[in-house]
């Protein structure tokens, strides 16, 4: 079924730090309420073993991203992330136009620590607004105000950066056209050089999932969304996937590779890794103990479980990812980082092209604009054909 050898992709690094101050009611990620004192210098010593142990994956490449999420990793020290950050180039050569984004919240604390994460080497923050308005932080278990919001954006702002995230959801509980366009105002004002805005969604076993909200219905969600878009747009935002939006020159660089189907490390509790392996023809997928307190077992090894993707999943994988992106779809790199033939993408992407989901060429595949809008059905039938 391997037609052709593949191709090594750029790679990244994600790192995981699980504490944050409290649990939000529509979290599903691996976080946990930080105990009375956080295990910095422990952790931090894991997570270098734990990259120690997965070196040989790189093989050779340097560094494009790294990623330091959560959780709240904003809760270290900008110390603790400077000798996070040492430790990891001192493993794996970082490119000359490396991105490194730190998550935070807008709290006081975190926000004073603002220009120390700066100085300590992260070029980027991604910080967690959500909403603007008192009721709706309220409801979503957020510990920060509408004025520590703008105060994070417009430190931020100030900071020697390369690029800053804000992060706002839209879609939330009783949420109408009008409160959600003023929340996006409020956020377009600010003028960051990217948002990533993106509709809440009920995840399992998260305490939205046993006490659902009342959500917008489907006509005001589509509502929200359009208009959305056309003040993003007015506003010089470019958008580039489902739900991120950059001024030029301000694409996330990290999420980028992972919808283009790189490669990344994955260290800390519950972290994931995707590698490639071309001189054995395989892709692998790595997940990392998932709970603190089995993570700073030293006497363990840090992967929970690693398994390989094989080639008739490979086709779903990418296109769940590549198609997130609204730039057309090079078939070429389909073949280079699968391995597979055109022959399986084009027969699993028959139907999406026949309902008009997808346009094919000779060269690319692309969603239209009425893909966009069924994308999760496009992804069904690929999964239908996978089966």
């Amino acid at each position: 079924m391997i037609v052709s050898e593949m191709q090594l992709p750029p790679l990244s690094l994600y790192v995981h730090i699980p504490w944050c101050v409290q649990k939000c009611p529509y979290c599903d990620f691996n976080s946990h309420a930080q105990p009375e004192v956080i295990p910095e210098v422990q952790y931090i010593a894991c997570l270098l073993d734990d990259l120690d142990a997965d070196l040989h994956y790189a093989q050779g490449r340097e560094l494009q991203s790294i990623f330091i999420g959560g959780g709240t990793p904003s809760l270290f020290s900008a110390e603790g992330i400077q000798r996070l950050l040492t430790g990891i180039q001192a493993r794996i050569p970082f490119s000359a136009n490396i991105e490194i984004t730190l998550e935070a919240n807008p709290g006081t604390f975190e926000t004073e620590r603002f220009a120390g994460f700066a100085n300590a080497g992260v070029t980027r923050l991604s910080i967690g607004v959500q909403s603007l308005q008192h009721q709706q932080l309220k409801r979503l278990g957020r510990i920060h105000n509408p004025e520590q919001a703008e105060t994070a954006a417009k430190h931020a702002s100030s900071l020697p950066l390369k690029s800053f995230n804000l992060d706002l959801m839209h879609g939330l509980p009783e949420q109408t056209l009008a409160t959600a366009m003023a929340d996006l105002d409020g956020i377009i004002a600010l003028n960051p050089p990217h948002i990533s805005w993106y509709q809440l969604t009920i995840e399992p076993n998260t305490m939205f999932a046993s006490k659902p909200p009342v959500l917008p219905s489907d006509d005001v969600l589509w509502e929200i969304y359009e208009q959305g878009h056309i003040r993003l747009a007015a506003a010089g935002y470019e958008q580039y996937e489902v739900s991120a939006y950059g001024k030029p020159g301000h694409r996330g660089q990290h999420n980028l590779n992972y919808w283009r189907f790189g490669d990344y490390l994955g260290i800390g509790c519950g972290a994931h890794g995707k590698i490639t392996l071309p001189n054995e023809q395989k892709i692998i997928r790595t997940e990392k103990v998932k709970h603190p307190r089995g993570y700073l077992d030293l006497t363990r090894n840090f992967t929970f479980k690693q398994w390989q993707v094989e080639p008739d999943e490979r086709v779903f994988e990418y296109f769940m990812n590549r198609l997130r992106l609204l730039a057309a779809v090079p078939k070429a790199e389909f073949t280079a980082f699968t391995g597979l033939p055109l022959e399986m993408a084009e027969k699993a992407l028959a139907d999406s092209i026949n309902k008009g989901f997808i346009e094919s060429t000779a060269d690319t595949w692309q969603t239209t604009e009425t893909g966009r809008l069924y994308l999760n059905q496009v992804l069904s039938d690929l999964l239908t054909e996978d089966s």
